[in-house]
């Protein structure tokens, strides 16, 4: 028996309208797993671009003086090799500086343009044996004043802090939203249930005019996949829409230390796909599972 795309559609409204609170409840649980599965991702982005040049147990950055002389460079690149309190320090040079220059404002392309690599500092970057902020005020105190050092900088207890903070959060929404997304499948699985029970009539008179088990799944399976699609846009929706905000009070309070906690819109683009993608597939594979447990009702 072939499908009409007439008869999928009706009857995919049939089922969407007699179970309404079902269905709601089943787009709620999907699009509040995915905000949090997006959270997720945008915490963890925002962190990570906010705090660039302090990963890998960077505590502390030298900038030289642009105009550095190259013994200069050389005696404060062995003073680092041979200092007790160093475990590990990278020398930037300008192209280095360059390329991180360019992840630090690779969404603002204005600003890379305007931008000559040469006036850019080269630094060194240094991990110290001991982070604790006694250890890294001692060696600050050890090089501010060396030749050829422009400025000494430390990574702040307050960094140190939002990334352990917000990694929790992180870790907190995945957890969540692993919760939310069993609960997604279960509503699934029930609206499924009892749309086909409602229908068992009509699915055994169906049966005996020849009519397929797929022919029959079908109505159901788009069911789910409008479920699915719904939650995941609003979800999408909803990320824009926070990331947007954030931005705004950030911009307004001028909070200098997370003016780059903001996502790019081009991120966003490819993390929505994948929510779409997720949450339709899911959606449309618990759906057919559903059908096909309770085709014999």
């Amino acid at each position: 028996m072939a499908l009409n795309v007439d008869y999928v559609i009706r009857e995919t409204g049939t089922n969407l309208l007699r179970n309404v609170g079902l269905t709601v409840a089943s787009v709620l649980t999907v699009a509040i797993a995915l905000i949090l599965v997006g959270t997720s991702f945008v915490i963890r982005t925002g962190v990570d671009r906010a705090t660039t040049q302090w990963q890998g147990g960077i505590e502390l950055i030298i900038f030289l003086e642009p105009d550095v002389q190259g013994p200069q460079r050389d005696a404060i690149r062995a003073s680092l090799d041979q200092n007790p309190e160093v475990k590990d320090s990278t020398y930037l040079d300008k192209e280095g500086a360059f390329e991180e220059f360019k992840r630090l404002f690779r969404d603002s392309p204005e600003t890379i343009d305007a931008v000559d690599p040469d006036v850019l500092p080269t630094s060194f970057k240094v991990v110290p044996v001991n982070p604790d902020a006694a250890s890294v005020t001692s060696l600050v105190e050890q090089y501010e004043n060396d030749a050829g050092v422009r400025e000494v900088v430390s990574a702040s207890d307050t960094i140190r802090t939002m990334q352990r903070l917000f990694g929790f959060v992180s870790n907190l929404c995945i957890v969540v939203a692993i919760a939310a997304a069993v609960t997604a499948i279960v509503l699934i699985f029930n609206t499924i249930r009892i749309a086909m029970f409602a229908r068992r009539r009509e699915i055994e008179v169906m049966k005996l005019v020849g009519a397929t088990n797929w022919f029959i799944r079908v109505p159901f399976m788009v069911e789910g996949l409008v479920q699915g699609l719904v939650g995941s846009a609003a979800a999408v929706g909803a990320i824009y829409l926070g990331n947007n905000l954030l931005g705004d009070e950030l911009s307004k309070r001028g909070v200098k230390l997370l003016s780059d906690f903001v996502v790019p819109s081009g991120d966003l683009g490819g993390l929505s796909i994948i929510l779409l993608l997720s949450g339709v597939l899911v959606a449309v594979i618990f759906s057919a599972l559903a059908a096909s447990l309770y085709l014999d009702v």
